[in-house]
C-alpha cells in the first residue's frame, strides 16, 4: 500500500520552485536585489538556496564574519513568505585560507598540488580545512537556528573528485589496515604476485598514479571506495555542529547526473552516500534537443536517473536541487529548451517523485564562467522574457499540483544498477575496454518498462529484494557477499529474476570466481557460461526462439556480446543462427523453488527487450500506471497517497498525441475539470489525472 510521506519540515506544505540565489555577487546593486524580490513573486516561487559559494562574503578576512547582508536577505524573504535552504560554502574556499594553509588545497593523481581556483580544489581530509569548515558551520547554525525562513540545511555542492596528498595516502592506509587486518590479506586480495607487486610494508602503498601503479584492479576499486568514505566522512564533519544546535533542520547535499549522455554520476557511491541524507536531491541537465538522441529517449534515460534518486531511500520522494529554466553553458551545443519543454520536463521530474523544481541559477551574473548559463532572470533584468514567462507558468502548475507533496510509488519491478559494480567492469581490461556501456546497459533494458508505463525501482545489489515480483540484473559482473544467496531466497520464495551476459565474473575484490561463470550465481541460473564473442560494431548475429513458453517467438538481431553457453539445468528458449556457437543456448530459464530465473547470453536490439518484458509483465500480473496502449514517445508514471492515485501523462514527441483511457473516473488537476475517455496531448504536453485507488481494483 502505498503511504505519503511527511515533510521534510513542518514548513513545507506544498512543491518547492525556485532555486540558487547569489545576492553576495550583487552587494554593490541594492536595486538589483530590491527588484529580485518583486520578480520572485511574480515567476510564483517560493524557495530559494543561500550562500553556497558565499564564504569570502561571510568570513573575508579570517575570523572575520560578515552576516549583516545574509542576515537581510533571510528577513526580507521570510517577510516575503518564502523559504531558505541554507547552504554550508565548502564548495569553494576563500583565496585567504588557500595563501595562508596550502594543505587545503587539493592534489592530484600526478603528486601536483593545485593552485588557489575553481571548486571542489580542497582537501577532504586536511585537519585545517574541516576545522575550518566546521567554525564557519557553527556559526551559521547559531546565527540561523530559529530563523522562521530556514527550512533546509545545504551541505557544500557537488561532492566529487579525490585528493593525493600525504594526508589522504595516510587516511587510505589506515583505510586499508581497517578493512584487511594484514598485508598477506591485502595482497591476497588485490593479487599483487602480478607483475611483483607483492607489497611488504604498509608505507608502499599509494592511490593510483597515472606515472605510477594504476593496473591492479583491486587497488583501483578500493581506492575509489576509500574517495566515497572519505567524502561521507568530510560530509558527517560538515553536518555535526547543524545537528547538534539545528536538530530540527534537516540536511541534504545536491548529488550529479553525467552529461550529456544523462546517467548517474558515477564518481561516488550514491547508495551509500544517500544514507547519510535526510533527503536526497540531485542536479538534472538533460541535453534536450540535442543530435545525441532523440527526446523520447533522453526523456527514457532521465526518467531511469529520477528513480534511482527516489530508490535510494526506499521511495521517499525526492528534490530537483538544480535544473535550468532554458539552457547550460558546459555542453558541446547549448540549445534552449524549446516552447513547452521546460514544463514537460519539470513535470517529468514530479512524475518520477520529485517534490521540487529548483534552478540554477535565479540571476544570470555579469561576469566568470557561467555568466551565460540559464537562469529565471536574464542580463535584461526583466520579466518580459519566454523563460521567465515559461517558469512563472511552471510555478501555477505546482501550486495545482501540490496535494501529490510526499506521494511515492512501490513499484512491483526493480533493476539492480550498482555503482562498485560499474567501477569494476569499466577498468577490467576485457570486452570493449573503453565502452562495455554498463549504465546503457541498464537503460535499455529499463525503457522496455518506460515506454508502457510500469514504475520501476533501480536499486544496488545490497537492497532488499523481497517486495519486488521482479528483478532485472544486467551485467551483474561483480557479485558481492551474500548477493547470490538472497537471490536465491528472492527465486525460490516465488520471485522471477532476469540475469545477462558477463554476470558472475568477479567478487568483491575484483578476483575471479573459479569453477565456472556465472560464479555463485551458476545453480541458480542454470547454466555454465564458458566464454564470451566480443562483436565488432558490423558483425551481426541473430537468435531464434525454440520454445513458445513465453508466448512470443521469432528472431532477433544480436548484438557486441554473445556469450557461449551451456544449459545445465536451464531450459533452453532460444539458440544462435549463426558462428561457431551456432545452435547453443542464447536465452534460458531455470525454475528454482516456487520462482523462475532468466538467462540472457547476448545483448539484443531494443525489440527483443520490449518483448520480452511485455510478455513476462503479463504473465506476472505486473500494475501498470495506467491500463492501455500507448503511442510511441507518451511516457505514463504513477504517484500515490493509498487513497488516490496521481497519473502523470507526457508527451515527448513534437507532435500532438492521444491517449484512449481505460474505464474509470479521472480528474485533470490541471484543467480542475472531470476527463472524458480520449485526452489529447499537444507536442509536449501533458495531464495529470487523480483517480480513487479502490477504482483500480
Amino acid at each position: 500500500m502505498n503511504k505519503k510521506y511527511a515533510p521534510f519540515h513542518p514548513a513545507v506544505t506544498g512543491l518547492l520552485h525556485g532555486g540558487d540565489y547569489n545576492p553576495d555577487q550583487w552587494l554593490s546593486y541594492p536595486e538589483i536585489i530590491e527588484e529580485d524580490y518583486r520578480l520572485m513573486k511574480l515567476a510564483n516561487c517560493n524557495t530559494f538556496t543561500l550562500n553556497v559559494f558565499g564564504w569570502s562574503a561571510v568570513e573575508p578576512e579570517e575570523g572575520r564574519y560578515e552576516f549583516g547582508w545574509l542576515d537581510k536577505i533571510m528577513d526580507d524573504l521570510a517577510a516575503r513568505g518564502l523559504q531558505v535552504i541554507l547552504a554550508t560554502p565548502s564548495g569553494a574556499r576563500p583565496a585567504w585560507m588557500s595563501a595562508k594553509y596550502p594543505e587545503v588545497l587539493r592534489v592530484e593523481s600526478n603528486r601536483q598540488r593545485n593552485l588557489h581556483g575553481i571548486r571542489h580544489n580542497h582537501c577532504p581530509t586536511s585537519p585545517v580545512y574541516r576545522k575550518k569548515t566546521r567554525e564557519l558551520n557553527t556559526k551559521l547554525a547559531e546565527r540561523y537556528k530559529d530563523h522562521p525562513a530556514l527550512i533546509l540545511w545545504h551541505i557544500s555542492n557537488e561532492f566529487g573528485g579525490a585528493c593525493h596528498c600525504e594526508l589522504c595516502q595516510d587516511a587510505f592506509r589506515a583505510w586499508l589496515k581497517q578493512k584487511y587486518g594484514t598485508l598477506e590479506k591485502l595482497n591476497h586480495a588485490w593479487w599483487t604476485g602480478f607483475w611483483s607487486h607483492t607489497f611488504t610494508d604498509w608505507g608502499q602503498i599509494e592511490s593510483p598514479a597515472p606515472h605510477g601503479e594504476n593496473q591492479v584492479h583491486g587497488h583501483n576499486l578500493d581506492w575509489q571506495r576509500f574517495v566515497t568514505d572519505q567524502t561521507i566522512d568530510f560530509y558527517r564533519n560538515e553536518i555535526a555542529p547543524l545537528r547538534e544546535i539545528t536538530p530540527n533542520i534537516p540536511a541534504t547535499t545536491n548529488f550529479m547526473g553525467n552529461y550529456p549522455h544523462m546517467g548517474p554520476f558515477t564518481g561516488l557511491n550514491y547508495a551509500k552516500f544517500g544514507k547519510e541524507v535526510d533527503v536526497v536531491s540531485w542536479d538534472a541537465y538533460p541535453a534536450w534537443h540535442s543530435d545525441l538522441q532523440q527526446n523520447m529517449d533522453l526523456a527514457a534515460d532521465t526518467a531511469f536517473v529520477h528513480d534511482i534518486y527516489r530508490s535510494l531511500k526506499g521511495g521517499q520522494p525526492f528534490l530537483v536541487m538544480e535544473n535550468t529554466p532554458s539552457l547550460v553553458n558546459w555542453h558541446q551545443v547549448n540549445k534552449p529548451k524549446r516552447p513547452g519543454m521546460h514544463a514537460l520536463s519539470a513535470v517529468q521530474s514530479l512524475a518520477h517523485g520529485a517534490d521540487s523544481v529548483l534552478y540554477f541559477q535565479w540571476r544570470k551574473g555579469r561576469g566568470a564562467s557561467e555568466k551565460f548559463h540559464g537562469a529565471v532572470v536574464d542580463h535584461s533584468g526583466h520579466e518580459h522574457t519566454r523563460v521567465f514567462r515559461e517558469v512563472a507558468e511552471v510555478g501555477k502548475i505546482l501550486e495545482q499540483l501540490g496535494e501529490i507533496r510526499g506521494t511515492s510509488v512501490e513499484p512491483e519491478v526493480a533493476l539492480i544498477y550498482d555503482w562498485e559494480n560499474g567501477w569494476a567492469m569499466d577498468d577490467a581490461q576485457a570486452l570493449k575496454p573503453r565502452e562495455k556501456n554498463y549504465i546503457a546497459t541498464c537503460q535499455a533494458h529499463y525503457k522496455s518498462f518506460w515506454k508502457r508505463g510500469i514504475p520501476v525501482d533501480v536499486i544496488d545489489m545490497d537492497r532488499d529484494f523481497s517486495s519486488y515480483k521482479l528483478i532485472v540484473a544486467p551485467m551483474l559482473y561483480m557479485v558481492r557477499p551474500g548477493v547470490a544467496e538472497r537471490l536465491e531466497q528472492f527465486v525460490q520464495q516465488g520471485g522471477t529474476l532476469v540475469v545477462t551476459y558477463w554476470s558472475g565474473i568477479v567478487n568483491e575484490n575484483d578476483l575471479t570466481f573459479l569453477g565456472g561463470f556465472p560464479g555463485p550465481l551458476r545453480s541458480l541460473l542454470g547454466v555454465w557460461a564458458e566464454e564470451i564473442d566480443t562483436l565488432y560494431d558490423s558483425d551481426r548475429n541473430s537468435i531464434r526462439f525454440f520454445s513458445e513458453e513465453l508466448g512470443f517467438g521469432g528472431t532477433y538481431e544480436a548484438r557486441e556480446y554473445c556469450e557461449v553457453i551451456h544449459a545445465e539445468t536451464a531450459k533452453v528458449l532460444a539458440k544462435y543462427e549463426r558462428d561457431y556457437y551456432a545452435n547453443t543456448p542464447a536465452l534460458t530459464v531455470n525454475t528454482f523453488g516456487q520462482g523462475k530465473a532468466y538467462y540472457m547470453a547476448s545483448r539484443n536490439e531494443d525489440r527483443f527487450n520490449d518483448d520480452f518484458y511485455e510478455q513476462l509483465a503479463e504473465h506476472l500480473n505486473i500494475r501498470r500506471a495506467l491500463d492501455t496502449g500507448l503511442p510511441e514517445g507518451v511516457s505514463v508514471h504513477l504517484r500515490s497517497d493509498g487513497e488516490h492515485d496521481y497519473v502523470f501523462i507526457m508527451n515527448f514527441t513534437d507532435g500532438s498525441k492521444q491517449v484512449e483511457l481505460p474505464q474509470g473516473s479521472y480528474y485533470n488537476l490541471l484543467d480542475q475539470q472531470q476527463q472524458g475517455s480520449i485526452l489529447k496531448l499537444s507536442a509536449y504536453g501533458f495531464a495529470v489525472l487523480k483517480k480513487d485507488t479502490d477504482a483500480l481494483k
